[in-house]
Parts: C-alpha cells; structure tokens; sequence
C-alpha cells in the first residue's frame, strides 16, 4: 500500500481555491479511478498521465490506483491537474518521496510524451496558492514568468515530467531537445482560446504610436470631454454623424490613460490570463487595456458567462481600462441594459447551476451613435431622411437609466472643409493631454489617500456631499436642475464628481460655480456660457 499527496488549483473566476491531489496505491486488480468531482476535460487526465509517466521512463504501477482531489465540494475541471495528479501517482509508487510533494503546488497539463504545457489562469492560480500559504509552485516554463510575479513564491519551471521528477528525486537534470527555430513553440498553444485574436478589438494602449490625439481634426468639446473622463474615470457618450471622429476620439482614449499600478496589473493580468488574451511574451500588463466588441454580441459575450464554467466578458476583459461601445442603438437592449449593474458595482456577478462566479469589471464605457438612422439629424440642418418617429425610435434604444449612469454626453460636430484644409498647428498631442491627466491623477490620489477610492468617479455621492465640499453657492444651478426634474439625484451626485474632476485638471482646491458649470455642460450638453477649452478655466 502506498499513499501521497500534493497540491494543485481550482479556478472559480478569477479567485482559485487550493486542491489537495491524493494517490492511494492498494493490492488488487489494476485500475484507476479519479474522485473529487472531475469534469469531463479533468477525467480525460486518467489516460494523459498514464502514457506521459510510461513516455517519461517511469514504470506504471499495475495495482489499484485511486486519485482523490480534495474538498470534494469543489467542482474541478480543466487540464491544469495533470502534473500534480501524476506526481502524487509517482509518490505512492515511492519513484518519489511523498515528503517532498505535501507542499509543493503543481499546476500545468500533460502531453502525451510527458512534455508540460502551459494552461490559462496562471496567475489568479499562483496567487491562490501564496494566499493560502504555499511557498514553492511548480509550473510548465513557458508559464515561469507569469508566475513570478507573485512575490513570496518559488517557482520553478519545467519543461517535462521527466524533468519533474529528476528534480524532485535529486537526480541530474536531463535536457530537453530545443523546437526547430523559426517555428512557433507547440507549448504556447495552451495559453490561448481559439477566436481570440486580433479580430477581437483587443489592445494595449501605449504600445500603439499609431493613435494621437493630434490627429483629430476640430472637436474641441469632444476632447475636452475626452480628457475629463480620462482624468476622472467618467463614461462618455459621443453622439454625431459617420465621419466626424467618434471612433477616433475613443481609440485615443486608453493612451491618455495613465500606466497602471502593481495591483491594477496584476487585476487584468489575472482576467487576461484566464480569458486566454495574455500576450506573448508579455507576462504583466501594466497599460490600460482597449475591448471594443461589435455591435453584434451576445450578454454572455459582454457581460461574461457561457456554456459550462463561466468566462469573463467584454467588461471583464476592460477591467482598468477602456469599453467602447461603437454603433450602440444597433446593441441588443437586453445586452445594454445588463451593463447596468457593473456599471455602479465594478463587477459582474454570474450565477450558474455549478456555482457563482465573479469577475471584476470597474471600466470606462464609452459610447458612440449616430443621431438617427441616416446619421445626418441635426437642430441646424435638414439633410436629414429620417421621420420624426423613426428619430425617436433609434434614440430610444438607449434606455434613460443607462444613460444616467453617463456623466458626460457631447455632441460631435460635422468636420467642415477649413478645418480639413487648415495647415497650422493642429491641436494637442496624446503626450501633452496624458501629462495633464497624469497630474490630475496625482491631485484626486493626495485628496484620496486612505480610502478604498482610487479616481473621482468611484467615490460614492453621500461621502462627496459630507467630506468633500464644492465651494459656497457652486452647486445653485445644478440643485435648481434637480429640482426642475432635469437631473436625477445621481446625476447631481455625477456632476460633482466631475466638476471635482474639472477642478483637479485646472488646479482648483476645490469646484467653484464655473466647475460646476462645465460639469453640468458636459452632462446635460446644454450650453451655460462656459468655454469648453480648460486652459480658459485656470
């Protein structure tokens, strides 16, 4: 009889819980049974494990072989058990000592000829095992350097199980053939999902030079609310006709954002990972990540969920960073309408007959629409083909309690021809407007230091109204809009935020009337005699 245990790693989500791997060798008919509430990727590992071990030169035990994976409660799936449900296998059969394996956590799947490959959810599964109290992890080497990110934690690499247990039963290493250069290492294939490319409308912001904001021609009000919601973390709804710059003003977005902290790294890193998207090469990402789904998807594709274990969606994946919404009255209703509670939560709650899952999904929404069908709707022209009702129709499809959780809604204006032609300086650089953010950022962090409120946008409206004031009289016009029926009371709350936001990008103290009134201006698109360019505001 033989018996020995390791470890490995179930995800839930993004958050992992520590499965103890239990081998039990006993005289008897040879076979092997795996327990522990296996799924159907997870019982498949049975016949990977027995031919890596054969294909590694070790022998197979011929006796009754029972795998445990422990708490049973737990539903387990995946390939990411393979490695340590054939080290516990090798440690009852004593090729191991069962001493070393007990505290040790493996994770990572077995080809058939005992190589290790790489699976998805790294990281949130290495993290996991240091918040339990695991000091050494083992994982595929292609993996080593997601997995070293997490600090307090061994890690060591492998490439093979023969490795492993070269390793782990003090014998000298063997070395593993290198792959043919010029050709994609096979290992990596296991870090990504099919249909994840670069159709996906993923990318990251600062390693684009591409898109500057100087590119865009005009629109004065739309970059000043451009740099509001960067400085902020404000949703923005840009709103006029094909060709005007929406979509560029969008993509221009994320690079105005500032780089993101070790903690909001490791975040996305972690939904990255999970989703199969972390790029090549590039364990960590530290820049604000751009998802810009087509207007065709489903709520599962949005907000996450699907067959079987539940992924992270759109706003899951734009975690500290960017959602752009292009063409939205051609979105379902039922899918805008399910942006709703992330919106005010920072997450998304999926509930499923095998558990619930959460993701998290505190983002920058931006959308953009037409006016009206034919796109050409306008108070100063009549170009326009559309009837009155067909106007009201498309412009209703965003529902009035989506967009009061918007805080800022401008009107993109028609490029006209002098400004196309126009050959003097054009206007700011994504360099110039990011430094400005920056520094706004750095005004909202001092006020903020020691809450749990990283930017404007996130502090709640009953601790704005109780510690951080506006100035005397600053809020008049907009408390009158509330009481006119013009504005909600979260979208008094909305105005605050953002007239904080205006008071961080000019150097304020605090908001004054002026503030105030470019708030309310960038909420209500209502013209109150406000410059929109902030230089005119210091």
């Amino acid at each position: 009889m033989g018996f020995a245990r390791t470890c490995a790693v179930a995800l839930v989500g993004v958050e992992g819980v520590v499965v103890e791997v239990q081998a039990d060798l006993e005289p008897g008919v040879a076979a092997f049974t795996l327990v522990g509430l296996p799924d159907k990727s997870l019982s498949e590992s049975r016949d990977r494990v027995r031919a890596a071990v054969v294909n590694s030169g070790a022998e197979w035990p011929q006796k009754k072989l029972t795998v445990g994976l422990s708490p049973a409660s737990v539903p387990k799936g995946g390939s990411g058990f393979d490695l340590a449900v054939a080290s516990a296998v090798l440690g009852a059969a004593e090729r191991i000592d069962p001493r070393v394996l007990a505290d040790i956590v493996m994770i990572g799947e077995l080809g058939l000829d005992g190589r290790v490959r790489p699976v998805r959810g790294i990281l949130p599964a290495v993290l996991a095992a240091a918040t339990a109290g695991y000091e050494q992890v083992v994982v595929p080497e292609s993996a080593a350097a997601e997995a070293a990110l997490v600090p307090g934690v061994s890690v060591l690499g492998v490439r093979s199980l023969r490795q492993l247990i070269a390793v782990l039963a003090d014998e000298p290493v063997p070395e593993e053939d290198p792959d043919e250069s010029g050709r994609p290492d096979p290992l990596l294939a296991g870090l990504r999902m099919p249909g994840t490319g670069e159709a996906t409308g993923m990318a990251a912001a600062h390693s684009d030079q591409e898109h500057d904001l100087a590119d865009v021609v005009g629109q004065r009000s739309a970059r000043t609310a451009v740099e509001v919601a960067a400085a902020g973390g404000h949703h923005l709804f840009l709103e006029g006709p094909p060709g005007a710059g929406k979509t560029m003003l969008a993509e221009r977005l994320p690079a105005v954002l500032p780089r993101l902290c070790r903690q909001e790294s490791l975040e996305v890193t972690a939904v990255h990972s999970v989703a199969g998207l972390l790029p090549p090469g590039k364990p960590l990402i530290d820049v604000p990540p751009y998802c810009a789904p087509h207007h065709s998807a489903t709520m599962q594709s949005l907000v996450g969920g699907g067959p079987g274990v539940a992924r992270p969606g759109a706003v899951s994946l734009a975690h500290r960073g960017v959602l752009f919404l292009d063409e939205t009255p051609e979105f379902g209703s039922r899918v805008l309408d399910a942006l709703r509670q992330p919106l005010e939560a920072g997450h998304v709650v999926i509930a499923r007959s095998a558990g619930v899952v959460r993701f998290p999904a505190r983002f920058l929404m931006v959308l953009a629409a037409n006016p009206c069908p034919c796109g050409r709707f306008s108070l100063r022209d009549a170009l326009c083909d559309c009837s009155p009702a067909a106007v009201r129709r498309y412009q209703a499809r965003l529902s009035g309690p989506l967009l009061d959780r918007v805080d800022l809604r401008v009107e993109v204006e028609p490029v006209s021809r002098a400004e196309l032609a126009y050959r003097g300086p054009g206007g700011e650089s994504t360099t110039t407007v990011a430094g400005r953010v920056r520094a706004a950022r750095e005004r909202a962090a001092a006020r903020l230091a020691g809450t749990p409120w990283r930017t404007n946008s996130e502090v709640p409206g009953r601790e704005l109204r109780h510690r951080w004031h506006a100035a005397v009289g600053a809020m008049d016009e907009a408390e009158r809009s509330l009481e006119r029926g013009t504005l909600t009371a979260r979208g008094l709350d909305r105005v605050l935020r953002v007239a904080w936001t205006v008071a961080d990008l000019v150097g304020h103290d605090r908001p004054d009337a002026t503030d105030v009134a470019l708030a309310l201006q960038l909420r209500t698109g209502v013209p109150r005699g406000v410059p929109m360019a902030l230089g005119a505001l210091t």
